[in-house]
């Protein structure tokens, strides 16, 4: 199974932004969308965005404006971009990818999450 490799999570203040990353450590057969959850202490886990392979995303509503995700096809690498960063924010965020096995598409590569920290 293709494992996703996250990173740039991190502690940052409130207003401040990061750039999370995630790399597919091969290739994924039959590629829907690729996403992005997070998940905070007690919390459900909730899907932030999704980004088609046409490039079309989708965004939670509580960050939309804030949150771009991307993907670069040429580093087969998968973005999302954080601005405006509230402590609501923090969380632990997982890349997903979502792959057609016949019955639909339904996320099944996942990474291992990467830990968000925004502080007042």
């Amino acid at each position: 199974q293709v494992q996703l490799v996250e990173s740039g999570g991190g502690s940052v203040q409130a207003g401040g932004s990061l750039k999370l990353s995630c790399v597919p450590s091969g290739y994924i057969f039959n590629k829907c969308k690729m996403g992005w959850y997070r998940q905070a202490p007690g919390e459900d886990r909730d899907l932030v965005s999704t980004i088609t392979s046409d490039g079309t995303p989708t965004y939670l509503d509580s960050v939309k404006g804030r949150f771009t995700i991307s993907h670069d096809n040429s580093k087969n690498t998968l973005y999302l971009q954080m601005n405006d960063l509230k402590t609501e924010d923090t969380a632990v965020y997982t890349c997903a990818a979502q792959v057609d096995l016949g019955l639909g598409c339904i996320f099944f590569h996942w990474g291992q999450g990467t830990q968000v920290t925004v502080s007042s």
